[in-house]
């Protein structure tokens, strides 16, 4: 899926006994997406805290580097509010807003949405041999135009594919070429050739843009016709299987 998720310690105190603050995050995102159309003032995103302690929660967005941070990413997006305190069962929603900073017309432009969950401080008299962890999670924020061509959910059916020698020259890979104004995502890439089935990586394939996926048990050209087959993530998230013949 198009979410990730991260966790940094914040702080280390002693040697002897170390302890995680959470084992899992508390706080999740509703949705694996965000689709921004150009003609809304504002899209609003759902946080929930699914533990059973207070959360406070940062949230930024940012242009793809996983290395961001609220202060350093450059995204043409406000959220308000920036940082928020969400109670054990308990949601919060953000409101996401467009600066109105000059963004491709003829095609939509992908970002990220992060939310940082801080844990609670330990509590007084706590052992301080504590571990804490802060777990960050990301979903792919689409900034939609209005007017572009096609359908979102037909792009995926407009990627051309071709079985090619792989950029380093160490075997074969699937060259994915997408013609249409839309991303395109997909999991569960297999090139299948008669009754076997060669499995690649998940991935991306943006507006214009020509991606190779790797195919490292595949060792030489099938000999019968092959075809690739994977599931498109739609914009509701939804898996949607999918097959296309190569090209030559």
């Amino acid at each position: 899926m198009s979410c990730t998720r991260a966790f940094k310690p914040l702080l280390l105190i002693g040697l002897a006994t170390l302890m995680c603050s959470h084992a899992f995050a508390a706080v999740v995102i509703t949705g694996t997406r965000l689709v921004y159309p150009a003609d809304q003032k504002e899209i609003t995103v759902k946080l929930n805290n699914n533990g059973t302690l207070p959360a406070l929660v940062q949230s930024w967005i940012d242009t793809g580097s996983v290395e961001s941070t609220p202060t350093s990413s450059k995204a043409p997006f406000l959220l308000s509010p920036p940082v928020a305190r969400i109670d054990p069962t308990k949601g919060q929603s953000l409101r996401v807003l467009f600066t109105g900073a000059p963004l491709a017309q003829d095609k939509e432009s992908v970002f990220w949405l992060n939310v940082l969950e801080i844990p609670p401080k330990p509590e007084a008299g706590a052992d301080l041999n504590t571990l804490q962890m802060a777990f960050r999670s990301r979903i792919k924020l689409f900034y939609r135009p209005v007017g572009l061509p096609g359908n979102p959910n037909e792009a995926v059916e407009q990627v051309q594919w071709q079985l090619v020698t792989a950029r380093d020259g160490q075997g074969l890979a699937l060259k994915a070429y997408n013609p249409s104004a839309f991303h395109v995502s997909l999991i569960e890439l297999d090139l299948v050739a008669g009754n076997q089935r060669y499995r690649s990586e998940d991935g991306m394939v943006g507006p214009g843009e020509t991606r190779q996926f790797a195919l490292p048990t595949l060792k030489a050209r099938p000999s019968s016709q092959a075809q690739v087959e994977f599931s498109a993530i739609n914009d509701y998230g939804a898996l949607v299987p999918t097959h296309n013949t190569l090209q030559p």
